[in-house]
């Protein structure tokens, strides 16, 4: 925020045996390209697989997440609406994508298929509405949360709630109001038992909504000598989630990986890039996302695709910006440091709202070309997207937030922002996600991916 189908393969049945889940596969078309080797969970009973966790078809490491298909020959009406499909019994590993969509290929054709991730809500548990509620976060104004919130969280209509200081009176205040959210949460009536994700901007230096750690600016650490900037930005990120945890927070929509440009400009008039070396800004980024998660806190790198380019007075949050920069210089400058981040296994990138022609014309978290292109294939990343707040001056050439919903989720943005501290927006962007679902305006197997990598974060935060 402002300082304010992929190929055709044909389908490889699974296996006799039990299959571990807790890991992602994607195809590429003519091979398959698997992502981020595994840190926990082997596969077990399956034999494409040894016990190296590599793939015995190429030889590839294993993936981040293998989901469950389901997939049923006589599924029933409700199975249907819930997103299962008719095919074989059977469970397959098929042509996929890399939001984790299973396609199962099966005679007369593929077939697509439910997955639930390991852990995850029973996705065929969920309506419409609930769904569409995993895939946005909720803002209110004031100290006290309104009912109208508490009741969306208590029917399993949220992700979660973004926090401001004017939500913030005292530490005390704050935690017994995420205590009052995270009750709601806990409610019979909510079918997704996982942590909300409770997040703030805490950047340290101007940028903090509650008060201490992290003292100190990304600009202020990254004027320290290499070795000495390192170990404070180790230490920003154990402050933010020691500050962030204590108050029962556990996203931190931090921290910038912008590359700067000049003295005075955007990001650097507020001390929130660490330096115009992307090399720095990775190496600082990544132990500040690395301090944070161990801490328990959920680390978010922004603004993708980078920033940094942009001039004092060329704020997303006020009006549209066009970052005119070459593709060449996005990716050898601007995306480094969050190549190193997505290698430090950041949980979550925030997309920005700046235009780069050189990418596609619409804002980046409108923009297919950005968020699938750049985000997931290029670089590879298998967490959550997030937009930056969708009330956003930049976004006024595109209308009403049900009409930036609809173009962000089609770009293939996970959560939806909605930052105008007003219960409302959330309203009608979940009404917005809920009706595409239902009618097929959003990709039924993409749009249940997004839920699935929400659902899949927030269980992780427990």
């Amino acid at each position: 925020m402002g300082a304010g189908g992929r190929g055709s393969n044909p389908a490889i049945p699974i296996a006799q045996g039990t299959v571990a889940l807790g890991w992602r596969f994607a195809w590429e078309p003519g091979a398959l390209r698997w992502r981020n080797a595994p840190s926990a969970k082997d596969v077990s009973g399956c034999s494409w697989w040894d016990c190296g966790r590599r793939c015995l078809l190429d030889g590839r490491a294993c993936v981040e997440w293998l989901l469950r298909a389901k997939v049923g020959p006589n599924a029933n009406a409700t199975q249907l609406a819930g997103g299962w499909r008719r095919g074989p019994g059977a469970r397959y590993y098929g042509a996929g994508d890399d939001d984790g969509t299973v396609r199962a290929a099966a005679a007369g054709g593929h077939v697509a298929v439910r997955v639930t991730a390991s852990g995850s809500a029973a996705l065929t548990g969920l309506s419409a509405q609930q769904l569409a509620g995993q895939r946005v976060i909720y803002s209110y104004s004031g100290l006290t949360p309104p009912a109208s919130l508490i009741s969306l969280i208590e029917h399993g209509e949220a992700a979660g709630v973004i926090f401001f200081g004017q939500n913030i009176s005292s530490e005390a205040q704050i935690a017994g109001v995420i205590k009052q959210l995270d009750q709601a949460g806990a409610s019979p009536l909510n079918p997704v038992q996982a942590p909300l994700l409770l997040m703030t901007d805490q950047e340290g230096g101007q940028v903090r909504r509650l008060p201490g750690r992290p003292y100190l600016s990304e600009k202020q650490i990254g004027a320290n000598p290499l070795p000495q900037a390192e170990t404070l930005a180790t230490e920003a990120g154990q402050g933010a989630a020691a500050n962030l945890r204590g108050v029962g927070m556990n996203v931190n929509l931090a921290p910038v990986l912008d590359v700067y440009r000049q003295a005075g400009d955007f990001d650097d008039q507020f001390g929130r890039s660490y330096s115009m070396d992307p090399d720095v800004v990775s190496v600082l980024g990544s132990n500040m996302i690395k301090a944070q998660q161990s801490g328990g806190v959920a680390a978010t790198a922004k603004h993708f695709p980078g920033l940094g380019a942009a001039a004092a007075g060329q704020n997303t949050d006020e009006g549209p910006v066009t970052l005119d920069l070459s593709l060449a210089t996005i990716r050898s400058i601007d995306e480094v440091p969050f190549q190193a981040a997505i290698a430090a296994e950041v949980k979550l990138v925030m997309v920005s709202w700046a235009v780069y022609p050189a990418i596609g014309a619409r804002p980046a978290g409108l923009s297919p070309n950005v968020v699938q292109g750049e985000l997931r294939d290029r670089l590879h990343f298998a967490g959550v997207t997030i937009t930056d707040a969708l009330e956003a001056g930049a976004l006024e050439p595109f209308g009403s937030t049900q009409h930036r919903t609809m173009l962000a989720a089609q770009a293939g943005m996970d959560l939806l922002l909605c930052a105008a501290q007003d219960v409302t927006q959330g309203q009608q962007a979940s009404g917005e996600l809920a009706a595409g679902y239902s009618n097929g305006t959003l990709n039924g197997p993409a749009f249940l991916a997004s839920v699935n990598r929400v659902i899949a974060l927030r269980q992780s935060l427990k």
